[in-house]
């Protein structure tokens, strides 16, 4: 079977021939709201990774995902989130299950400080389950998806307030984290009008950048910000520095590159943006508390 990658629309294609088959797919989202066009929950080849908020709400049937070296299972008419740049993938599905697929930019969750827990459990890798939910979800998650692939405009304006508001009620209702790493942090006080959009700039320069040499220092700028102030305001609004940010981004590729492919610790080091195999494995250890070469053999799919 042809392997298929993912691009802004979440279109499915045939991958580019040009494209490395030993490397997992990493996708760059451009950050709009967004549906994905099937239905039916397939199993994926491996992990990936993409720069939105992904929701999942099943239709039918259940399915099994792999979240940052973690089974979790999500049943019939249950909705769950998380974030994209946490490696993810479909691991089984039951005969027939469907699920509506959306993805919603991060300045979502950035741009309401009563989200500040919620938020912050979401950028440290959890997995949220909404507690509440209703008998007619199911129809409205199906319009959702249908009027965000119509290209309507006005359609997709209405879209966008509805998600969000349904987003902001997950907070309020209650949910639970899946991984049960749900954490509070500290929330944001007053702001200026712009902080949004540089806290957005970051996340999205470390996302593209943190494979490659880049400092916290890097990151502000990035943004447009005296690094001082950057590192306060990210702080605040993900509850982690920009270095914690950094690494946590790269020890992610890392472990996607340790499932999905062959390549050698070394390798597997420098291309996620480690610059000596020392400091890979101490952080690796540090966060897995297992060396990289056991974390394969234990998380290696089968077969």
């Amino acid at each position: 079977m042809e392997r298929l990658a993912k691009i802004n629309n979440d279109e499915s294609v045939p991958v580019h021939p040009d494209h490395d088959p030993r490397h997992p797919l990493v996708i760059f989202g451009d950050h709009r709201f967004c549906a994905g066009e099937c239905l039916d929950v397939q199993r994926m080849a491996g992990p990936h990774m993409h720069s939105q908020i992904e929701l999942n709400f099943v239709l039918r049937g259940r399915m099994s995902y792999w979240f940052d070296g973690r089974e979790l299972t999500i049943d019939e008419n249950r909705l769950c989130l998380f974030w994209g740049m946490i490696p993810h993938q479909v691991t089984d599905r039951e005969e027939g299950t469907q699920f509506v697929c959306l993805y919603v930019p991060m300045s979502v969750l950035l741009g309401f400080p009563n989200l500040s827990r919620f938020r912050n459990a979401v950028f440290r890798g959890a997995v949220i389950e909404a507690m509440e939910m209703r008998p007619w979800e199911s129809e409205v998650f199906k319009r959702w998806r249908d009027e965000l692939l119509s290209g309507d405009a006005e359609l997709m304006e209405i879209v966008r307030s509805e998600l969000t508001a349904r987003v902001m009620r997950i907070e309020r209702e209650g949910w639970r984290d899946l991984r049960e790493q749900g954490d509070a942090i500290a929330s944001l006080g007053k702001r200026d009008a712009d902080w949004v959009i540089h806290v957005e700039k970051m996340l999205r320069f470390i996302g593209e950048g943190a494979l490659s040499e880049i400092s916290a220092e890097d990151v502000g700028r990035a943004a447009g910000l005296h690094p001082n102030y950057a590192m306060t305001l990210f702080r605040k609004a993900v509850g982690m520095t920009i270095n914690q940010a950094i690494i946590r981004h790269r020890l992610d590729t890392a472990q996607s590159l340790l499932i999905a492919t062959d390549l050698p610790i070394t390798e597997v080091a420098y291309e996620s943006g480690f610059g000596s195999l020392s400091t890979f494995y101490e952080a690796f250890q540090r966060r897995f508390k297992e060396k990289p070469v056991l974390y394969r053999k234990r998380l290696r799919p089968s077969g």
